[in-house]
């Protein structure tokens, strides 16, 4: 593939011209000699590739068959290209769900990190979420659970870590993506015992820059960044423009793979969570774990680039 400037309609227009669209898998990836990027988990040493799926208004789809298949397919294509890390919650109406019966349609089981989070208050009303979330999602051990936007943090937080104690839970974690809430998260991340934090940071949103990815690194604890196309917009910014030819110094050939990679580039960024419905969008998000990522020097040459677009 030419490393010469391309958007991400443009990207994924070539690979639709070249039959690869369907069908590109993890060889694909190979033949460009490109490594996959993994990050470590600061409390465990364990490594999880840095770009991750979340499944917030992507993957609701209830008992829809046609969505379900098409769902199945972003999936594979998610194994295929090495993902790992699937983050849902109870907030994401029939996410859980879906996530857990397409698992099983995929054949052979693949080895995936479940992430999800409790979001309900009181006690025993955490317990019945969590364990109805792990008969939806087909898994025994969680992986992660997390506390969704600080909800009854400390009731909660005290279940989890009995929960861990237990092996009922490898890591536990608390998440936010409004800003309302960052001031607390720093309270909770320099004095609670935890193994990831979630929160919202692009590009264009840099806040989390200023306390919270320092005082991740600090406490050593595992970063999941979330919103990291800002929901969209960012793509509006870029409409029409074409990404620069220096992209391609860090093996990066659309606008997508530019917000992720500069996103996970992050020195206390560890992984990245873009929700998608979308076989070529999952093909464009995926692409952004291979290869180089920007070092300190590039960053700041693609957010000068963002003022300028």
């Amino acid at each position: 593939m030419s490393s010469k400037s391309v958007d991400r309609r443009s990207f994924i227009k070539i690979l639709s011209g070249l039959g690869l669209l369907a069908g590109w898998s993890a060889q694909r990836v190979e033949a460009e000699n490109l490594a996959a990027i993994h990050k470590v988990i600061p409390s465990s040493g364990e490594k999880l590739p840095v770009i991750g799926m979340g499944s917030s208004r992507t993957f609701d789809a209830g008992l829809d068959p046609g969505e379900r298949a098409n769902l199945l397919e972003v999936l594979r294509v998610f194994f295929e290209q090495g993902g790992a890390l699937i983050d849902s919650s109870p907030m994401y109406g029939t996410s859980e769900q879906v996530i857990g019966d397409l698992l099983k349609q995929l054949g052979t089981q693949p080895e995936w990190f479940a992430a999800t989070k409790v979001w309900t208050w009181g006690r025993q009303s955490g317990i019945d979420q969590m364990q109805q979330s792990m008969r939806r999602m087909g898994v025994k051990v969680f992986d992660l659970m997390q506390i969704h936007n600080l909800r009854d943090w400390q009731v909660h937080l005290e279940t989890l870590l009995q929960w861990k104690a237990e092996g009922k839970l490898r890591y536990i974690g608390i998440t936010t993506s409004h800003g309302r809430f960052h001031d607390q998260l720093e309270t909770i991340l320099a004095s609670e015992s935890l193994d990831f934090v979630q929160f919202s940071y692009n590009i264009a949103d840099r806040k989390a820059e200023q306390r919270l990815l320092p005082l991740a690194a600090e406490h050593r604890i595992a970063t999941i960044v979330n919103r990291p196309f800002q929901r969209g917009a960012l793509f509006r910014t870029v409409r029409g423009k074409s990404l620069p030819d220096w992209a391609a110094e860090f093996d990066c050939h659309s606008w997508g793979q530019y917000f992720l990679k500069f996103a996970v580039s992050h020195p206390a960024v560890t992984i990245v969570i873009p929700a998608t419905s979308k076989v070529h969008h999952m093909i464009d998000n995926m692409r952004a774990g291979f290869g180089r990522l920007p070092d300190a020097a590039m960053r700041k040459r693609m957010v000068g680039h963002m003022r300028k677009v």
